[in-house]
Order: structure tokens, then sequence, then C-alpha cells
């Protein structure tokens, strides 16, 4: 393999997922919270639902070291990704990798801020899902994981395809994150504020409210610079039909924990106030959403 040590920077149930399968094949730390590494280490790492295995990777609670040629995949919520480079940053190496694999925009800034002069940060995404179930135990829908085409992207990819999780090289990852945010913004605050399972916000009566959602994305983005294909919100209600887990943002919402809107329909509406575009369902929906933070 390519990568001395792979750490999974934020084992939560996606970062979870992608240490389970690496385990097999290359040498990984999951760097998670302390009940999560407890449980990992008492009774192994359980992922569930397109496969079940048990899994015993190395699982610590911090990364007190990082060898040369080291992968790192930051997992954690985006708002979490100033203060996770910071507590790496002086352990970073010229040869360290640090791949990008958080919902939402905005917090590819943030890390390239703090880590891009002391290494190579390369921007991903995964249409995985996962639901934290309790510590120890994930359950896991499969998908594909997307990688900006650049350095040793290629090489992470073929390390992921030898592992079972499906991966390819974008030429256009600014176009294949912004997508993927649209679908976010849609599904996460509708099912957060529904309490339903991704799949049940496709009914009928929400139509009108998912496709106002992406048109003001579509609007956004085309300020940014990118165009997005206006059968976008037909092809996000298709994509919703097959989604049967609970969406991060729910999950987050149940326990009582901070969410990610900031960087999904927030970015929206603060890149909306920037190019003097009305984005106000986005708007309506952080508040609501930020009123069941609080």
């Amino acid at each position: 393999m390519s990568f001395n040590r792979t750490f999974i920077l934020g084992a939560g149930a996606i970062g979870s997922i992608y240490g389970a399968l690496l385990s097999e094949k290359t040498d990984v730390s999951l760097v998670g919270n302390k009940a999560h590494i407890e449980a990992i280490k008492t009774d192994g790492l359980t992922i569930a639902g397109d496969m079940q295995k048990v899994f015993f990777p190395t699982a610590i609670t911090k990364i007190k070291n990082i060898p040369e040629k080291s992968l790192i995949l930051l997992t954690t919520k985006a708002y979490d990704s100033a203060e996770a480079i910071k507590t790496i940053s002086k352990l970073l190496k010229k040869d360290t990798v640090i791949l990008i694999l958080q919902n939402g925009i905005g917090n590819e800034e943030i890390v390239r801020k703090l880590a891009a002069q002391k290494c190579t940060v390369l921007r991903g995404l995964t249409t995985m899902a996962g639901e934290f179930l309790r510590p120890g135990w994930i359950k896991f829908w499969n998908g594909e994981t997307i990688i900006e085409s650049d350095g040793d992207s290629g090489k992470i990819v073929n390390i992921f395809n030898q592992c079972d999780l499906k991966s390819r090289l974008s030429d256009n990852i600014n176009l294949e994150v912004w997508n993927k945010l649209v679908v976010n913004c849609v599904v996460n605050p509708l099912t957060a504020l529904l309490h339903v399972r991704n799949c049940k916000i496709l009914e009928e009566s929400l139509r009108n409210v998912r496709h106002s959602i992406v048109r003001e994305c579509i609007k956004v983005a085309e300020a940014e610079g990118i165009v997005l294909s206006k059968h976008l919100a037909g092809r996000i209600d298709r994509q919703i039909a097959h989604y049967y887990n609970l969406s991060s943002m729910y999950q987050d919402i149940i326990k009582g924990n901070r969410t990610e809107i900031d960087f999904l329909n927030g970015k929206i509406v603060e890149l909306g106030k920037k190019h003097l575009i009305q984005t106000p369902v986005n708007e309506t929906l952080v508040s609501l959403i930020k009123f069941l933070e609080r």
C-alpha cells in the first residue's frame, strides 16, 4: 500500500465505516470519542446493514504522532474542522495527505487555510450513509467515494477500491460537491424537522418545498460559477426514493447535538446575501433548525 498509516479523524458513523473496511488491508487508527473507542477496544466495531461484520481496528482518542507518508481522512462534523486540524497541526509532515470527506461547503477553505502550507489537502465526498446506533455499532448503506483528481488521489482511489470502498476520481470536484450539497439541503433539514427517514420526504405535499430549496440553490451556485442541471430537482426526487436511512441532521437533533446547518442551507443563505439573491425557503429552514438546536 502507498501510505504507512491511515488516520480516521472523526470516527462517527461514516468515519467508522471507512476505518472498518480499510482496517482489513491497511494500518488504520480510528480517532473518536472515549465511549466509542472503548467499545471498539472491548468488543470490536460492528458494521450492520449492507454488510454484517465485526472489525478490530486500532482505536484511539487522540493522535500523538503522525508517521511519514500518512493519510488522514477528515470525517468530523464540518463545524469541528478548525479544532480537529489545530490538534494535529504540529504533527503534520510535508508528505502527509488530508482527505476531506465532510458534508457542506466552506469547511474546505478552513482546512486549507490551516494545513495547506504544511501538507497536501484533497477534497472528496461520499454517497455512503451511516447511522450511529450506539458506541461500537454502526448501520451502513453502501455508496461511492469521489475524490478530486490531483497528486496522490489516484493512489487513494486504488486503496479504497481494494478495500471494497467503491471510489473514483473527479476532474470537477466542485460540481460534485455542489450536487451533494443540494441533496443535503433538501434531505437534512426536512427529515430533522419532520422526524422521518429520508425517503419519507418524497410525499407529494412536500414537492413544492423540495423544489423551492433546489431552485434557490441553483441560483446561488450559478452566481458562484457552478452550473447545476435544470433537472436537478427531479433527479434528487428519484434519489431520495432509495434513501432509507436517518439523515445525519435528524440524528443530531434527536441526540441534542449541534447540526451542520451552517455549512448546508446556511451557506446557501450566506452566499445568497453575497450575491443579492433571495433565499427565503433556505433561510426559513435554517431558522427552524437553529430553534431545535437550542
